[in-house]
């Protein structure tokens, strides 16, 4: 383009035209041919321009105008302008990375920056799209890559640069290569994720074992988000029913240091989490796809794969997929597909507790059928001994009571005889024991007299002078004899009587043994009394064969019998018995 440049509003340009201004369409600048006069276009020339003087002027114009000194800014950058015009025809394909977008009337306005891999800015520039070239290389930019032009991306661009004296230095960009751009994310993960390999790091959450169900929760996801709301209408359900508790923390998923606060939303939850938990969940609504390369961060994917929790992302991309993704313990398209996956989880939980229940509850009642069944058995068998046992105990009664009988029998026989033969002994002794006791004092005062007459005759014929004095010791001595005599008789007739006291007592004692053992006891206990018709005992069955005829006494009376000649008793009797 040779010729001055203009600043022609779009309002105007019709009237630019008329008066001979010109197009430049690559340049998109209004500006005036060589060789045309500058005056009619005084109104639409950058400020400083030089204007011709028209044929019509006078002599005094001109001598009126001071000299100028130097060159005008104006003319310099025009200069600069057709320089940049002139060495950059054609456009360049240049390496970009974008710093800030804005869009005014379909135009989309760029600050561009290159860094250095310290991240020290080493040029920048204003970069733009005009609306008809956004039209057709945005959508087509978008569509290769998922990405939008956003901070942060870097372009590969075909761009010419254009200088303008009054807006100064920029590029203006006709096309994108999207390919560099899908090239340059993925090379920011590979880069990441062979360190995290290297570091043996990469699989670790993976490799956590899954939550075998879901009770309590920690969700981090940008505060608003529509993908947030998702999660939340189904997680309430889970939540409301006591079911799963969910916590929520909120963090930035994309700008500069969107990484290092969700490391420490990580971090927060996870501290301050009130119960064990069995998952996190990383989750956001869908974008673009750069807006996900703020994801692919380092000491973000490394925080995921040291975590001691499964993590659960759902970043909301189905087709383009971050480095968490890759690194968490199971990765979902959207937050819908996470909260859906946890309710099939708990649902398919219910049903092996319903399952398990139920066998549960089918082997109880299996369990309490079988031991109803052995109760009803034991309860028979328990039945059937006690009868059993019942039965053993009264033929062993009935034994025991006839033995019982038979001893009492011979018990009432040997007392009898003790009695009798005590009877006989008392009897017996009591004569002999007070003949002794009298045989034993007649002596004993025989004695005494005997001694006295000798003693009496002895002092008389030895002293007749002493007499008085042995009158009166005869007298003592006679007295105490007969003292000693009367003491000696009187305790053998004490002891004699305390003998015949003793054997009483004894007889009394074995009288009333025999009277507790007596017939009308006995008779009380099913036993009966044969006598004869004289009313001697009947004891034996030869007795009996002699009697011929006896009574037998019962409790309550007695009756007549009669032997007959097949007795059993005589049989016995022949028999030897």
């Amino acid at each position: 383009m040779d010729g001055t440049d203009l600043t022609v509003p779009f309002a105007q340009k019709d009237k630019a035209k008329a008066l001979g201004a010109r197009w430049d369409g690559a340049a998109r600048q209004w500006f005036v041919p060589v060789g045309l006069s500058l005056e009619p276009f005084q109104s639409w020339l950058p400020a400083g321009a030089p204007v011709s003087v028209s044929s019509g002027s006078t002599p005094s114009d001109s001598r009126d105008v001071a000299p100028v000194q130097g060159t005008s800014l104006s003319q310099l950058l025009m200069g600069v302008a057709k320089l940049v015009h002139e060495g950059f025809r054609q456009g360049v394909w240049t390496r970009v990375e974008v710093v800030n977008v804005t869009a005014k009337q379909g135009n989309v306005y760029l600050e561009l920056s290159e860094r250095d891999q310290e991240g020290r800015v080493l040029a920048q520039a204003r970069g733009t799209i005009w609306a008809r070239t956004a039209e057709n290389i945005l959508p087509q930019f978008q569509e290769a890559t998922g990405a939008m032009l956003a901070p942060g991306i870097k372009l590969l661009v075909f761009a010419r640069p254009v200088f303008k004296a009054q807006y100064g230095f920029s590029l203006d960009i006709t096309s994108i290569d999207p390919s560099y751009t899908v090239g340059d994310l993925e090379a920011q993960k590979r880069k990441i994720r062979a360190r995290l390999k290297e570091e043996e790091l990469f699989e670790r959450n993976r490799r956590l074992p899954s939550p075998w169900d879901f009770t309590n929760v920690l969700v981090v996801a940008p505060e608003g988000g529509a993908g947030l709301g998702d999660f939340m209408a189904e997680a309430h359900r889970l939540h409301r029913h006591s079911v799963c508790h969910f916590v929520y923390v909120h963090s930035r998923f994309q700008g500069e240091g969107a990484a290092a606060e969700i490391v420490m939303a990580l971090q927060g939850g996870i501290e301050q989490a009130a119960a064990p938990l069995d998952a996190v969940i990383l989750i956001r609504g869908g974008g673009a796809v750069n807006d996900l390369a703020w994801l692919n961060d380092y000491e973000l994917a490394r925080f995921i794969c040291v975590c001691p929790v499964p993590v659960l992302t759902g970043i909301g991309h189905e087709r383009d997929r971050t480095l968490l993704d890759e690194v968490a313990h199971r990765s979902y398209d959207t937050p819908s597909k996470v909260i859906a996956d946890i309710e099939q989880c708990v649902a398919r939980r219910a049903a092996q507790a319903h399952t398990s229940f139920e066998q549960v509850a089918a082997r109880i009642r299996e369990t309490l059928q079988n031991k109803a069944a052995e109760c009803v058995a034991l309860d028979g068998q328990i039945r059937a001994a006690a009868v059993e046992t019942v039965g053993a105990a009264r033929d062993s009664s009935i034994s025991l009571m006839a033995n019982v009988r038979v001893e009492s029998i011979s018990r009432v026989r040997q007392a009898q005889g003790f009695v009798r033969q005590g009877m006989h002994e008392v009897r017996a002794s009591a004569p002999v024991h007070v003949h002794i006791a009298k045989r034993a004092a007649t002596a004993e005062m025989a004695t005494v007299q005997q001694l006295a007459r000798s003693s009496v005759v002895a002092v008389r014929r030895e002293t007749g002078t002493l007499l008085p004095a042995v009158l009166d010791s005869i007298g003592g001595i006679a007295a105490r004899t007969t003292h000693d005599s009367a003491g000696l008789v009187r305790s053998v007739i004490e002891r004699t009587q305390m003998s015949v006291r003793l054997h009483m007592q004894g007889a009394t004692s074995r009288m009333r043994e025999i009277a507790g053992q007596g017939p009308e006891k006995t008779l009380t206990r099913g036993f009966a009394m044969v006598t004869s018709d004289a009313g001697k005992s009947v004891t034996s069955a030869a007795q009996a064969k002699a009697a011929g005829t006896f009574s037998i006494g019962f409790k309550d009376g007695s009756l007549k019998a009669r032997l007959r000649p097949d007795d059993p008793a005589d049989k016995g009797d022949r028999n030897g018995n």
